[in-house]
């Protein structure tokens, strides 16, 4: 079994800065894709950021130059910095990771989701 457990959610305001941590746990024996992804009120999940084994990262156009994607991988742990948020940065943050188990197989799993409000 793995988990995904995500902590460093809260209320902020507008150009403040939180962080943002989803640590894995379980049969793990790789993590390849870790990520994280938003779902605000009335709209679809979206991808906020990527970052894969060989530390390739990709940002959403909406967050480039405010949020910063990091892993460690000696604690199964990836992070997000936010920085200068601002009121559409409210949303309920997900962590997703593409993990390799010991058994073998390959499967994505989801955090349960950490509120990120931003308001004054």
């Amino acid at each position: 079994q793995v988990q995904l457990v995500e902590s460093g959610g809260g209320l902020v305001q507008p150009g403040g800065s939180l962080r943002l941590s989803c640590a894995a746990s379980g049969s793990i024996s790789s993590i390849n894709v870790m990520a994280w992804y938003r779902q605000a009120p009335g709209k679809q999940r979206e991808s906020v950021a990527v970052i894969t084994s060989g530390g390739s990262i990709n940002y959403a156009d909406s967050v480039k130059g405010r949020f910063t994607i990091s892993r460690d991988n000696a604690k199964n742990t990836v992070y997000l910095q936010m920085n200068t948020l601002k009121p559409e940065d409210t949303a309920v943050y997900y962590c997703n990771c593409d993990i390799t188990v010991w058994a073998g197989f390959r499967k994505d799993y989801w955090g349960q989701g950490t509120q990120v409000t931003v308001s004054s």
